[in-house]
């Protein structure tokens, strides 16, 4: 979901339903502040957050939000669903229905979900262009062995969307368990990368995306409001 930005005579005029050359005079005479500061430039560019008023009427001041959650297994991450509970349904804040899913996880995946309406900020957590990693904790049927660390660091090719995959981190926790950093979001990519070596997963659960880490705090099903220091070092 986009950033809705746009000129602020533009946002003004279709705001207040009025024409531009109004506006140009309303920036003359110093009515119009946005985010506290006298704003006179036409061509000064708006977003959805910027909080805007004109003779002293605020006209905007929507709050951008960024929530993490720990998403139990049995959970859809969608906002409406026919069959399943969705994440949306357990927040419990006010404006949840204006919130977006920063990367799905699947019905049987569990651990750190975020969620905004800030189109910019997920924009930039889950496009592969920025190498954001997601670390997985991921549970295995059968054994591991050092094979599986080359081929995930390589890269696998899949032939039904003719891609290759982006290199990927894996460490061995113990014979069945590993820690897989991922720097994309494939559809099923994990357990299609352990089904090449025809070893299904068993358990999955996100632990972190960039250096925003799970709350070891909250319990499954539970959600709070990002730190400041969380939102800013997103891209870490």
């Amino acid at each position: 979901m986009e950033s809705k930005r746009a000129r602020l005579d533009r946002f003004i005029s279709q705001h207040l339903k009025v024409n531009r050359k109004s506006v140009r005079l309303m920036l003359a005479k110093g009515q119009v502040r946005v985010d506290g500061e006298l704003a006179r430039d036409i061509d000064f560019i708006v977003d959805e957050f910027s909080h805007i008023c004109v003779n002293d009427e605020v006209i905007q001041a929507n709050q951008a939000s960024y929530i993490m959650l720990h998403k139990p297994v049995g959970v859809v991450s969608a906002t409406v669903d026919d069959k399943h509970k969705t994440v949306i349904e357990l927040l419990e804040c006010d404006n949840r229905d204006s919130l977006h899913i920063v990367g799905r996880l699947d019905l049987n995946t569990s651990g750190l979900l975020l969620l905004t309406n800030d189109g910019r900020w997920s924009k930039k957590l889950m496009d592969p262009e920025y190498k954001v990693g997601k670390l997985y904790r991921v549970e295995l049927q059968n054994p591991l062995t050092v094979e599986y660390i080359s081929a995930f660091a390589k890269g696998m090719y899949f032939e039904f969307e003719d891609i290759t995959t982006l290199p990927a981190e894996l460490e061995i926790v113990d014979s069945h368990t590993a820690l897989v950093t991922l720097y994309e979001g494939r559809y099923h990519q994990i357990k299609r990368m352990f089904g090449r070596f025809r070893n299904p997963v068993v358990g999955l659960h996100r632990i972190s995306v960039g250096q925003i880490v799970l709350d070891k705090t909250l319990a499954s099903g539970q959600s709070r409001p990002l730190t400041p220091e969380e939102i800013k070092h997103k891209l870490t």
